[in-house]
């Protein structure tokens, strides 16, 4: 705090946010003489010009009030957007700091960033885990809500106060009681009951292509007709799939911290599955809207992203997915703001070979057939289908027949085996998985790349195309712990090419 002429100053660091990045800002109070006044400057959204009256609320109910002077809030810089109630805790401090209330030699170690209620207690907020690794860079502590602590917490090896409301903190800043820090619980997150694959019963080479998908994170088109279990194999995909690793995590509970949707405050620990309804708008699906949210390809960063009903889905929203698929992440552009998501999802996709459903069955098949199937494909585009790693025509089972059939292998069971080849890879070629992995890393034997050009020429494929047969087969041979690709693998991941395979 500074004083002269009368004029008492004071500030302290927040944070506003561009996407999952939280850019530093300071949060300055000035008191003067002058008509009473509560003013704030510096590009401040409606949430934030709000803040003034939930300040003075909460200085109310705890028995302050605010100075009959002009007071003026400029959060600098101020060519920066400031969205968001999380500036009602920085500037609570901020003025109190100015009043003389609390010394600003200790408020001025931490950033802070919080939503107060107007009896003073703080709710949480969005952004707090990357408020928690900038102010680690930048050799802060951090203010938050106590009900965010443990996510502020896996920020870094930071000093954090986690306050349960205003009063608190006034308190501890004045030496008159001691806020404990946080720490990480010790109750294990409760387990989540995922679909089965025993529940499958025959369907081998459906269960066979998603143990593939899973070995290497490739992307997976279903097609056939309705209750050929499309939808159930899919579902069953999270099961199969290993832990998120610490760094992986890290970055997915970023994104979710962003959104607001990290509960608890827990880290993500397992791959998100995401599967938005086919009514949803582009903005929902990519990312967007007023302040350039995460979308579901973005919540689905590392883990899977379902869409049933594919060709139901509008063209825009569809035609949007061709970039994150090849670079990992989504770029938002608009008047106002530039943001990039991270959007490194596994595609599995479903969707029926025409609007009846029953192309192909002549006892089924309405008076559409073939016209139908064509007008119903050409929905999606053929640079987006040739983006998907894998497609699986499926046939229907007779009722009868499936419920004679023996249970299949359970999720544990083929997940130790997609776990041993994700730890090929990860010998290999470090983190990235067989979908991201570049030629020089698939480790080709010469006879399997003869065949691979040879099928490449005879159905021509794209390179593109030709990339991610050589990358399935690279997933096929690590399941079967072979060091080299081998002809048997070309051949088999070409009929995941040719999208006419039958189950």
């Amino acid at each position: 705090m500074s004083i002269g002429a009368g004029i008492l100053n004071s500030r302290i660091r927040s944070f506003a946010f561009c996407g999952i990045e939280a850019r530093p800002v300071w949060v300055e109070v000035q008191i003067s003489s002058g008509l009473p006044a509560f003013l704030m400057v510096g590009l401040p959204d409606k949430a934030v010009a709000e803040a003034r009256e939930r300040v003075r609320a909460a200085l109310t109910s705890i028995g302050l009030a605010l100075p009959a002077k002009r007071i003026l809030v400029n959060l600098v810089p101020a060519d920066i957007p400031k969205e968001g109630s999380h500036f009602d805790l920085p500037i609570a401090l901020a003025l109190l700091t100015a009043m003389g209330v609390i010394p600003g030699e200790e408020v001025a170690r931490y950033a802070a960033l919080g939503e107060l209620s107007l009896d003073g207690r703080l709710n949480p907020v969005a952004g707090v885990l990357s408020a928690s690794l900038e102010a680690a860079s930048m050799n802060l502590g951090l203010v938050c809500p106590a009900a965010q602590g443990q996510e502020a917490l896996c920020g870094g090896n930071i000093s954090i106060l986690a306050a349960p409301d205003l009063l608190a903190l006034i308190n501890h800043f004045n030496g008159l009681q001691v806020l404990s820090p946080p720490a990480f619980s010790a109750q294990e997150d409760e387990p989540v009951s995922e679909p089965d694959l025993a529940d499958i019963r025959g369907m081998e080479t459906g269960r066979r292509a998603l143990e593939i998908a899973a070995a290497g994170g490739h992307s997976l088109l279903l097609s056939g007709p309705p209750g050929a279990g499309k939808s159930m194999l899919a579902a069953r995909l999270p099961s199969l799939l290993p832990d998120l690793s610490v760094a992986e995590s890290l970055d997915v509970s970023r994104i979710y911290s962003a959104a607001g949707l990290l509960v608890g405050g827990r880290p993500i620990r397992r791959p998100p599955f995401r599967d938005p309804h086919h009514s949803a708008s582009l903005p929902a699906l990519v990312g967007g809207g007023a302040r350039a949210r995460p979308g579901e390809i973005s919540l689905a960063h590392r883990g899977v992203l379902f869409l049933d009903e594919l060709p139901e889905f509008s063209r825009s929203a569809l035609e949007a997915l061709r970039q994150p698929l090849e670079t990992g992440q989504i770029s938002i552009a608009r008047a106002a703001v530039h943001v990039t998501y991270p959007a490194r999802f596994q595609l599995i996709a479903a969707m029926n070979p025409c609007r009846c459903g029953y192309l192909g069955d002549a006892s089924r098949e309405c008076r559409k057939a073939p016209r139908c199937g064509e007008d119903y494909m050409n929905r999606l585009s053929g640079p987006l289908l040739d983006r998907i790693d894998m497609h699986l025509a499926m046939q229907p089972y007779e009722p009868l027949g499936y419920m004679a059939g023996p249970p299949g292998e359970n999720s544990a069971t083929v997940a130790q085996r997609v776990h041993h080849a994700r730890q090929m890879q990860a010998e290999r070629q470090g983190a990235r998985k067989n979908a991201e992995a570049a030629l020089e890393d698939l480790c080709i034997s010469t006879e399997a790349q003869n065949m691979a050009q040879a099928i490449a020429a005879r159905f021509r494929f794209s390179a593109r195309g030709y990339t991610r047969m050589l990358r399935v087969a690279r997933s096929i041979a690590d399941l079967a712990v072979e060091a080299d690709i081998q002809p048997q693998h070309v051949a088999e991941a070409a009929t995941y090419r040719s999208r006419g395979s039958a189950n």
